[in-house]
């Protein structure tokens, strides 16, 4: 599950080394567990958010109400985004269902740039 962590961990032990800037933000890591359904995250959870007394808002869509999961008879599962109650940047993804392990990478990028909740729900 962290081939890819360690991948770019090596790049950026050369690039340090070379003198090159490096960074690698451990919270814009993607965690997924191949099962059925799949089993997504990134970013925090509820649990570090109350440990460090970040207040927080929770939007969570089921598959049950997604066309295509119905069209595929695959409805079992949901997404959970949790974003700062007070700024709406994201904090973390949670996704239980089909394809978990490939829609976690746009929900990356959005935590990666600071996207809020807002901008990922005017996506189309």
């Amino acid at each position: 599950m962290l081939a890819h962590k360690a991948e770019d961990e090596g790049i950026i032990c050369v690039e340090g080394i070379a003198g090159g800037p490096v960074h690698l933000d451990y919270n814009c890591i993607p965690s997924v567990v191949y099962t059925h359904p799949e089993v997504a995250w990134v970013g925090q959870t509820e649990e570090q958010l109350k440990e460090k007394n970040i207040s927080y808002k929770i939007g969570k869509f089921p598959f049950a109400a997604n066309s295509r999961a119905k069209t595929n008879n695959d409805q079992e599962g949901f997404v959970k985004a949790i974003s700062d109650k007070e700024t709406d940047r994201l904090l973390g993804v949670h996704i239980i269902g089909p394809n978990a392990g490939e829609m976690i990478a746009e929900a990356t990028l959005a935590l990666e740039y600071g996207a809020s909740s807002e901008d990922i729900a005017r996506l189309i």
